[in-house]
């Protein structure tokens, strides 16, 4: 592992936290922004994270790529509610094609999931991001995603969309005054 690798990680995970930081700030989610992504300072992600480090896209895909596994994404994950894949359980009546379900996300992590998602496209993007990556990047990783809950699903595709339409103040505004304060 090299000390420039882990330099330019450290520099990275940084700057994708502050920025998710002053978006769920504006948003009055101080405790989440404070808090986003935290884990990624643990050992198992931070290792990984500087052994597979590339700086344009995450060293999870790398990982995965590398070993077959992410064991820093599958440690992630089942430390942030901000992803959809947290919020999986067993299917309380199983089908014949799936034994785990979906379960609808709190709107608040929603909302971080949304900041977390346009913060990653601006810092892997760079100067090329466009306000539309974000969607872009959800609809292709979500297309074969079956688990993710109904709601969960329609509301990422509309926060996301607002934010590709309507831009960053505008959709912020939204969050913080109606989709925060409609439901649990």
């Amino acid at each position: 592992m090299s000390l420039r690798n882990a330099y330019y990680h450290l520099k990275t995970i940084t700057k994708h936290h502050n920025m998710v930081m002053r978006y769920c700030f504006r948003a009055g989610l101080y405790r989440q922004g404070l808090l986003h992504d935290l884990s990624k300072l643990s050992p198992t992600e931070f290792l990984a994270g500087v052994r597979y480090y590339q700086g344009v896209r995450s060293p999870n895909n790398a990982e995965r790529e590398a070993t077959g596994v992410s064991q820093a994404w599958l440690h992630h994950k089942g430390r942030n509610r901000h992803h959809y894949e947290y919020w999986l359980d067993y299917a309380d009546k199983p089908d014949d094609d799936h034994i785990l379900r979906g379960i609808a996300m709190p709107r608040r992590y929603v909302a971080e999931m949304i900041f977390d998602r346009v913060s990653a496209s601006r810092v892997y993007n760079g100067s090329r991001y466009k306000d539309s990556d974000p969607l872009e990047y959800y609809r292709k990783g979500s297309e074969k995603a079956w688990f993710i809950h109904e709601e969960t699903k329609a509301q990422m595709a509309m926060l996301l969309t607002m934010w590709r339409d309507e831009g960053e103040e505008a959709t912020i505004a939204y969050i913080k005054n109606v989709f925060l304060k409609e439901g649990r």
